[in-house]
């Protein structure tokens, strides 16, 4: 990148470390920022460092919260707060881009827990890694009927299922996985949403 200027070079650079955004990509976008107005490109900036500052996770579900900004501690989602929820459903999903997905389809109106990622011995990543030991909680002190495992229909995402019914059975709750309408290797965030829909009218138990 020695051939633009040091601000730009270090933008461009910081834009390549963007999920799907390549060098070209990223200097297009840097010169949209050059040449369009200031005041866009500030309120920018100020976008993304407030997100930093005031998105955190959901104290009962982890998925995304605003922070309180008067104790800067995490506050429950808006999902959480509602009260027309099913309480006795709990939606258990890897991220919470899945989260939003599931949202989306408009088909589910439980509650939801956000694992944040799944079991892959490989990467090191175990059932202590995750979210699992809260979900276990809710369950053991709530008024849950079903937990329905929405994972992504990967290896990664099969092991969290069966390890979740294995750890959930005991608690006598019934455990159903999202039907297969999802390819094998898709991720939720990318499904549309009459598709997640139908996976989730077709879920069975496990």
């Amino acid at each position: 990148m020695s051939n633009y200027p040091a601000p730009l070079a270090r933008l461009i650079q910081e834009l390549c470390k963007l999920p799907g955004i390549g060098e070209k990509t990223a200097a297009r976008l840097a010169f949209h920022m050059l040449k369009g107005k200031k005041e866009d490109v500030l309120e920018l900036a100020e976008s993304i460092s407030r997100m930093r500052h005031e998105v955190g996770l959901c104290r009962i579900c982890f998925g995304l919260s605003e922070i309180d900004p008067q104790t800067g501690a995490n506050g429950e989602c808006a999902i959480c707060r509602d009260s027309r929820r099913e309480v006795e459903k709990i939606c258990v999903v890897e991220e919470p881009a899945d989260m939003i997905a599931v949202e989306r389809s408009g088909e589910f109106k439980g509650l939801y827990h956000v694992l944040h990622g799944a079991i892959s011995p490989l990467d090191g990543i175990g059932p202590d890694s995750l979210r699992i030991k809260e979900i276990i909680g809710r369950v053991e002190n709530g008024a849950v009927r079903e937990i329905i495992v929405a994972t992504n229909p990967n290896v990664q995402g099969e092991a969290t299922a069966l390890y979740l019914a294995k750890v959930l059975k005991p608690t006598g709750v019934k455990i159903t996985r999202i039907a297969r309408g999802i390819p094998m290797g898709g991720d939720l965030e990318y499904t549309d949403p009459v598709t997640v829909g139908k996976a989730f009218e077709g879920r069975r138990e496990i």
